[in-house]
Order: C-alpha cells, then structure tokens, then sequence
C-alpha cells in the first residue's frame, strides 16, 4: 500500500547505508486449505506451483467480487508458509543460470562502493558527529568526537553489535540530550517497523531497563532528563504522545496527548532555537500543531490553529515569532509570521506569498536566515531570505536534471547552510553553502570506484503529452552513443502517490545497467508533486486513473521518440508504485516486455475495505473509501488484483517480504496466484519473498546488493540484453 515513510533529515545522514522496514502480530489463524505444491521440476523445466482456490465472495453496493485467495492472509498457518516457500523455491530453481550473472553484478556493485568510508561529521552542542563503515561489516557505526575531530573517537551505536543473532536490523530514531550525555535510540529487530526505544549513558555505556514498545518520533526537553515519545496503535497509527522521567519506569510514563481521529496521524520534534517543542497531528489533508517550551516539560500544550478540513501547515520558531508554511492562500502553500504569544490565525502575517508555479515543500529556520525548499517544474530548488534585510535570492545548479536537499543543519546561529547534491551522473555531494557571501564549499564527494567516469554518460529531460493533452516529464539517463533507433533496451520507473516527488539522484547500481546499454528513465506522473500540489490532486482519489494514463503516454511516448520499442522495454515501480506497475498491465500488456513489482500494492478494494489494517483509515483521503459508492466505483476500475483476466501479460518478476507492514505479504501472493491461474501466455512469473525482512528488503548493505543483483540478472536476461 503504502508511502515509505519518510526518516528524519538527521537519520538519513547518519544511516546512508540502512534499511528501513520492519513483524506483525500475528493474527489468530483459521485452518485453511493446503497450498496445492509441485515439488519437483517437470522434465522440461521448473513447474509453478499452484495455490488452491477457495471460494470467498465479497460483496459491496450490490457488486460481487471472488476472492479465491482470500486464505493466504492467515499468516500463521502452516499452509500458507509452505505455499510461499514453495514460491521461492520455484523462483530459485527458474534463476539458476542466472547465478553466474549476479554474481557478476554483485562485483561491480560491490567494486564500485568504497566500503570503509566516513560520512561528513556535522556540529552539534560541541560535538562532531559522524557515522561510519568498516569494510565487510553490514551497518554502520554512529560516532562523535568532541570540540575537534582531532578530539578521541566516540562510538555511540555500533549496529553490527547489535546486529548479531538478528537477520534483520534497523535504527528509527537517534537523539542525544542537550548537555550529550544521553542518547535516546530506537531499534527494529524484524522488518515489522515497531521500534523499541532506550536510553544509552554515553558517559558509561549503560543502558537502562526502561523499554518503551512501539515508539516512533521522540525528542528531548531542554533538561536533559524529559523525554517525550510517540506510540502506535494496534493498526501502526502513531497516535500518542508520552512523557518519560529518566530513571523512572516506562510503565510510569505520562500520557500527554492522544490524537483519536483515525485519519490523523502523530508525531513531535523540536525547533532549531532549542526553545519549544511540536506535536503534529496530519491526515493526508490536514494538520493541527501543539507547541510547549522545551524549558517546561510539564507545561500544557496550546494549539497554535485549531484544525480545519484541507488546511494543512507545520510552525517552526525563531525570536518572538512563530514561522508557518500553511496552504490557507492556496494549494502550493505561503510562509507567515505570527506572535510567540498569539499564534492564531487572526495574527498571521505573509512573508513569502502563494505562487502558482512554485510548491513551498518545507522552510528551515536559522538566527538570521529563512532557508525555503522548493519545487519548480518538477526541479527541486533552494531559496534563502536574509530576515534582518528580508533580501532572498535562489541557489542555482549546473544540471538540467538533479536532486538537492538540506543535509544535516543542527546550529542555530551560523550563516553556513549544508546542503547534499547529486544527479544521475553525479555521485553523492555534500556542500556547505554560505548564506551570505553566496559562496559553496565542497566537503566531499562520495567516490565511485571502478573506473567510473561521469563524462560517458548524458542525461535528458523530455516532455510527453497524456492522454487529456497534458504534459508530464520524463528524465532520462544513458550511455553516450545512443541510437535513438528504437534498439535500445529501456527501463522506465514510476510511483506517482501520497504526493511524493522523484527523486532524480545518483545510483550506484545503475552503472551496471547504464554500461550494458540501458536506458533509465523516471516518468513524473500525476500523483505526485513533482508540478506542485494540483499534480498531486490530479492523480489521487476519483483521478487516480490519471496517474496510470500518464505512465502509459510516458512509455509510448519513448518508443515513438526512439529511445527503445514494446519489445525492449522494462518497467519497474514498488509499494504504491508496485499498484502502479499492476494497473498499467492490466491496462496495457502489450506495452510492455518486462515488469518488476517491488512490495507492490495491488489487492486495493480488499485492502482499503479493512479498517484493522495498518494506515487503512488514513489513506481514504488518497485512494478514497470503497464504503462510498462513488469511490468504489473508481477503485473498482484500477484495482489491480481485481482486474486480473485471462489474457497474455508480460514477463513478471514481484517481489515482497513476510514481515511488510505497509504493503501485506498476501497482497502480491494473492496477486501472482491470480494471475498463474488467469494468464493465457507462456512468460516467466516469479514470485521472490523475503522471509526476514520487511518493506525496505534486507537491511544490511551486502544483503541488499545480493537482491538488486538478482532483479538486475532477471531484467538483463529477459531482454536479451549481452551480459
């Protein structure tokens, strides 16, 4: 189903190379009947195997639909394990020849990342902070050194420690207290995204026995004993917000606030200044903020604008001011100003007004600066306004395609803004970028090994026109040389959900693909806010069909351009973008060659029809409610797993893990079974489940490059492409 839910900005720098996802409870398993299994190859090859069905009728505004796979929801039951081990024995056995392949790209994946490397440390509180990695160990290290980085080594969290006896690991949060003596962490020790949150003495190492379950976004008080955490509810709604006392047990914790809204979700942070703390409650729609002074953790929590329907803003500080980015002047959002002391809409002041064209996506707040990220014609861009003269001006970049963002900014009073840049050609940069003198300073530039060399390879941009006569990008990147004689074989992505923007930046495992003769390229459909957030409106809800359409114009698009034929072309979407990959090939099947569906959300009318499962309720504002009709009607005609009928569909390769907690494992199995029992050609379908992980696949470094190995081994070899 479902967005990856974005980390922290702190999070990203210090875990460049770990995964995110995460076990459900287990639900109480009916018996059901046995998967109906092939054990072993035919004489001519490996043999699928067959999961039964059994009639199940779901009825809804007169409609009937049969779900016959309806049993392989019951996690713990014997006979569905079996059925997906058996799946991935299949797929194993069919990728075989392959094994020489990817152990190939596995070479150059591997040959091309400097493997003990150093992240670039970042100041705060007197401290230097860093990660780093050590050559064949799987996660980083989370260091610190003080006042120098001449200054002795301190190793905060070493995840491979607590790695070991675990298949799966991931950090969710990192938070050190004021004076830098605590740290607040968070781990998830199965792929199910429930995190357990502790307290480690950095002075002694010591952890301490308060577990608190379920925890998601938590941040310090300013008295270096306070801390405030949020936890889920049985459906993984972050939904209440905790007060913990060092040294007292969690069961003593004090509950807050509670956000009972289903739709609306909860988290908290703090400002930059230090001096207040936010709780957010957001639905897709909408948003609310509390705020209390980091200096009074028992204080209560005012609100800064009571909520109303389709109004959306987050609030930062500065001074006697608040600063809040709100859509109250139109859809793309405005900056406004308003009193510490009255922060209520009658009081709110613009500073940065709504533009048509340019989507305000976030504002960071310094002593004397206002950074402002923004999107424009589908480009990210970095704008600073010097608040003593209220002068702004914009960042610009060398590159016609690319991908820019603040990277780690912990200092309040300081005129150097970090910054991270990369695009297609362009390895991982990290700058920092002075606000007044408008002058950038490269601190590094994550090396390629190998050989690579960014001058052999051209990116692009071209436009294509929908369906309804709109015009949607499509950034592409390849190898110089290029015949644009329809030769060439392409792989074309896409996601177009929750409102989320492409990310144009660099990959390392591309190369691969880019050095075989692979076009890459990335289609901004409608439903994301590549265009600003009318793009986003026009691909959600009873528009969703626009988001299918656009992808469709994109991959003809191409091939009328030249850029590759039907025959040549692959397709590759994951999690929303997984639903994405389902509805085009019902849609159009013979559009495509190959079709990789990562943790793909495809079983949409069952899955949105289920309130008890995680994010369900939430998500009526994106996908809408199947107990409305008319929203019914519209799920009912992109639904992937629906539409499944006997036709020829192309070449498949759906991907999933048993411990997914935004996208259910049954949701593609249910799918793959469908379709083996429906699909009238004779193409490869294979079905690879993670038995370990979660959404994100494998959360160690080398694990994850055995996986892109293996999609890369089956996407080269049924193009035919020379390996």
């Amino acid at each position: 189903m479902r967005p990856t839910r974005l980390l922290s900005l702190c999070l990203a720098a210090l875990l460049a190379h770990v995964a995110c996802s995460t076990t459900p409870p287990a639900p109480a398993a009916a018996p059901a009947p046995a998967a109906e299994v092939v054990a072993a190859p035919a004489p001519s090859g490996p043999v699928p195997p067959v999961a039964r069905r059994v009639p199940h009728p779901v009825n809804l505004h007169g409609d009937t639909l049969q779900d016959d796979y309806f049993w392989l929801r019951e996690k713990e039951n014997s006979e569905v394990r079996t059925y997906l081990e058996a799946e991935a024995a299949y797929t194993a056995e069919v990728m075989k020849p392959t094994e020489a392949l990817q152990a190939r790209l596995y070479g150059e994946m591997l040959g091309r990342i400097q493997q003990t490397d150093l992240s670039v440390p970042y100041r705060k509180g007197g401290y230097f902070y860093y990660s780093r990695t050590e050559e064949g160990k799987q996660y980083p290290i989370l260091c610190r050194r003080k006042g120098s980085l001449e200054a002795p080594e301190e190793v905060m969290l070493d995840l491979n420690v607590l790695a070991e006896g675990q298949t799966f690991l991931s950090l969710g949060d990192a938070e050190v207290s004021d004076d830098g003596h605590l740290l607040a962490y968070s781990l998830d020790t199965t792929g199910f995204r429930q995190y357990t949150l502790r307290v480690k003495d950095l002075r002694t190492g010591q952890v301490g026995e308060a577990r608190m379950e379920k925890a998601t976004s938590v941040v310090w008080a300013a008295d270096n004993r306070t801390l405030f955490y949020v936890t889920e509810d049985a459906a993984k709604r972050p939904s209440k917000l905790w007060r913990h006392t060092l040294g007292t047990a969690s069961s003593a914790d004090v509950l807050v606030y509670e956000e009972k809204d289903e739709r609306f979700n909860l988290y908290a942070h703090r400002s930059r200044s230090g001096e207040y703390l936010f709780t957010v409650s957001s639905s897709h729609t909408t948003s609310e903020v509390r705020v209390w002074p980091a200096r009074k953790p028992t204080a209560a929590l005012t609100v800064v604008a009571p909520r109303e329907q389709d109004h959306e803003y987050s609030v930062d500080h500065r001074g006697d001011q608040f600063y809040i980015r709100t859509n109250s002047g139109g859809r793309n959002f405005r900056v406004v100003t308003a009193p510490v002391k009255s922060p209520g809409r009658e009081n709110w002041k613009e500073l940065i007004p709504h533009r048509d064209t340019v989507m305000l996506q976030g504002v960071s707040l310094f002593k004397n600066h206002l950074m402002v990220y923004e999107r424009e014609a589908g480009l990210p861009h970095i704008s600073i306004t010097d608040l003593k003269t209220r002068a702004a001006h914009r960042v610009s970049f060398p590159e016609q395609v690319y991908a820019v963002f603040p990277e780690m900014n912990e200092e309040w009073d300081t005129k150097l803004l970090r910054i991270g840049y990369q695009s297609p050609v362009t390895s991982s940069s990290v700058y920092d970028y002075d606000m007044v003198s408008r002058e950038r300073k490269l601190l590094k530039q994550r090396p390629v090994l190998g050989g690579y060399d960014a001058s052999n390879y051209q990116t692009e941009r071209v436009m294509v026109e929908a369906k309804d006569g709109v015009k949607v990008p499509v950034n592409l990147v390849y190898r110089k040389g290029l015949k644009k004689d329809g030769s060439a074989p392409l792989l074309l992505k896409g996601y177009g959900a929750y409102g989320a923007s492409a990310f144009l930046g660099f990959n390392y495992n591309d190369v691969s693909l880019l050095d075989r003769g692979v076009v890459l390229a990335t289609a901004q459909i409608r439903g994301g806010s590549d265009l600003g957030k009318a793009w986003h409106d026009a691909g959600r809800m009873r528009n969703k069909m626009n988001t299918f359409t656009d992808f469709i114009a994109s991959a003809e698009g191409l091939i009328a351009q030249g850029y590759t034929s039907k025959g040549r072309l692959a397709i590759q979407g994951g999690s929303a973008g997984g639903l994405l990959m389902g509805a085009v090939v019902n849609l159009r099947p013979d559009l495509f060659k190959v079709v990789l569906a990562n943790v793909p959300f495809v079983d949409v009318l069952n899955t949105m029809s289920d309130a008890s499962l995680p994010l369900t309720v939430g998500e009526f504002e994106e996908w809408g409610n199947p107990q409305v009709k008319e929203d019914y009607e519209s799920m009912r005609r992109y639904c992937p797993y629906t539409n499944v009928t006997a036709k020829a569909y192309p070449t498949l390769l759906v991907k999933t893990s048993f411990n997914d907690s935004q996208v259910m494992y049954w949701e593609p199995a249910k799918w793959v079974a469908k379709l083996r029992s429906l699909k009238t050609d004779k193409n490869p379908l294979l079905f690879h489940i993670n038995m370990n992980a979660g959404h994100s696949g494998a959360s160690g470094r080398y694990d994850r490059l055995k996986e892109i190995a293996f999609d890369q081994a089956f996407l080269l070899t049924q193009l035919g492409v020379e390996q």
